[in-house]
């Protein structure tokens, strides 16, 4: 079979892989500095999948945006400190020979009277141009930073930087209305007036907002910027929640009011031991809290998540052609992965199109995590045999994947775990595996089992060596096993076909085809 069909049959809308496309390979190592009121980041994505990694990741905590609502200027430090960053950063960009850095500043530099002098510094001391984008195309960028997670995503996105907060539409995967606001943490710990005059300043923006957004109530909150994370630390803290990945965290208003009061009961300095959070970050956080209460009763979001994709990663999406845009992020992550890490890069495939009579029942959703499942079931064969269990399902859950719930990172994890060993219990991770109900644990260690049981029997990357059936009714698990394949099904695989059909419910049949059918 050609196989730009056999791709297109096995992985429908996922089709072929883009790694060989140019306009693919020339995104594999691409420089981004972020310069904003708050902070100074450089971020190298490296990789030419949809979820590229972070090859290199570093921030300032520069400040210079600090009294800037005072003196019209920026802070003098902060201008010391974020020069000092960017020097840095560019000598860092040429010792790792990537193309030149593409840098943006935001509200501080935008908004002070010396902002075109500190560019003209930045440019005569360090050769790197700094371009300064206006609150809306903030808005439009970090909107596409977290179209790089979730493409098709609709909602509202919210990123809060140290001197603005800017809201952006997304509808059917795309930038709608975009509004920038003066909502910044560092703004308003200037405001006048005590905490009566910070809540009065907050709410009567935030209607201002509301009114221009002219947002329906019901919809999906997108949460960027380092102030939102920090809150959401703070919660996970305060739940005891077990997996501290922040992207994809969900919030409730309700937890959103409580998280606030539980703030304002704690020491802060001792809150931000505990929950790992920078001094200067920790100083915003009771101004973030303020606006993001305010945001969730005025939008009334019906869903709130966290992500970690912002302005950065709205750059790289913006360098992106339109048909890797379009991709899913998780299974192209995987399929970069495997090819890099795999001892045989395109098994995955196989053992997808062996086990999926398994699973033709399930949605969409769970579909695309039994091919990620598949791509990476042989990433990790480099562990030692005792823990390469563990070390499969802390990959899956704490891996820089795109595209993933929380939920379904620990579905992946316990797949993956169970590809290498019967049983999950007794492990160290017992505490995420309440992120599923019993019937999803359940899904996911089948196809964990079934994995396992497949990986034996592959005679190649394109030849079968059978075919499973599953007759739920009759609760019949049937293995119908080609003749060139009966040498693989030995006493371990037939095991593994039992271990298999037990979690299933179901009798295990096995069936030799004879030699003319075969």
């Amino acid at each position: 079979m050609d196989d730009s069909l056999q791709d297109h049959e096995d992985w429908g809308p996922f089709g072929r892989p883009l790694f060989n496309d140019p306009q693919a390979r020339a995104l594999s190592r691409v420089g981004v500095v972020d310069v904003g009121s708050n902070s100074v980041r450089m971020v190298v994505f490296d990789g030419a999948a949809r979820s590229p990694a972070y090859f290199y990741n570093e921030k300032i905590m520069a400040g210079l945006g600090a009294g800037l609502s005072d003196t019209g200027k920026l802070n003098p430090e902060g201008r010391v400190r974020a020069l000092s960053a960017i020097r840095r950063f560019v000598a860092l960009a040429k010792g790792m020979g990537i193309a030149p850095l593409t840098a943006v500043a935001t509200a501080a530099v935008r908004e002070a009277s010396d902002g075109p002098d500190f560019r003209a510094e930045v440019e005569r001391e360090t050769g790197l141009k700094l371009w300064v984008i206006d609150g809306q195309e903030e808005a439009r960028l970090s909107a596409q930073g977290v179209l790089l997670g979730w493409p098709g995503s609709y909602g509202m996105v919210c990123d809060i930087g140290g001197s603005s907060m800017e809201l952006a539409d997304l509808s059917e995967g795309r930038v709608g209305r975009r509004l920038t606001s003066a909502l910044g943490p560092l703004k308003l710990r200037e405001i006048k007036g005590g905490k009566k005059g910070l809540r009065a300043y907050i709410k009567a923006t935030m209607a201002d907002l509301h009114a221009q957004m002219d947002h329906e109530t019901a919809m999906r909150l997108f949460l960027v910027g380092g102030s939102w994370r920090a809150i959401a630390r703070v919660d996970m803290e305060r739940r005891g929640y077990p997996l501290t990945v922040l992207h994809e965290y969900r919030m409730s208003s309700r937890q959103v009011s409580k998280t606030l009061e539980y703030i304002e009961k704690s020491d802060l300095q001792e809150l931000r031991n505990r929950c790992n959070i920078s001094d200067a970050r920790m100083s915003l956080v009771p101004y973030a809290i303020q606006v993001l209460r305010e945001l969730v009763k005025v939008f009334k979001p019906k869903d709130i998540a966290i992500s970690s994709y912002g302005i950065r990663e709205g750059m790289l999406y913006e360098q992106m052609p339109q048909r890797l845009r379009d991709r899913d992020p998780l299974i192209e992550a995987c399929r970069f992965v495997e090819a890099k890490d795999a001892r045989m890069p395109g098994f995955g495939r196989a053992l997808h199109r062996f086990i999926e009579p398994l699973f033709k029942q399930r949605g969409w959703q769970r579909k695309r995590i039994t091919r990620a499942a598949c791509l990476l079931h042989d990433v990790s064969w480099r562990a030692h045999p005792d823990y390469r269990a563990e070390v499969c399902f802390d990959n899956a859950t704490r891996a820089n994947l795109g595209g993933l719930k929380h939920s379904e990172r620990v579905f992946l994890g316990i797949a993956l775990l169970h590809r290498y060993a019967n049983k999950r219990e007794g492990t160290p991770f017992e505490a995420l595996f309440t992120l599923l109900s019993e019937k999803e644990q359940l899904e996911a260690e089948i196809l964990g089992k079934a994995m396992r049981f497949g990986a034996m029997l592959l005679l190649s990357m394109d030849e079968q060596p059978g075919q499973l059936q599953y007759r739920p009714k009759k609760k019949e698990l049937e293995i119908v096993l080609r003749n060139r394949a009966r040498p693989l099904f030995g006493e371990v695989a037939e095991a593994r076909f039992n271990a298999l059909a037990s979690a299933m419910g179901a009798t295990p049949i096995v069936t030799f085809k004879t030699k003319r059918a075969s």
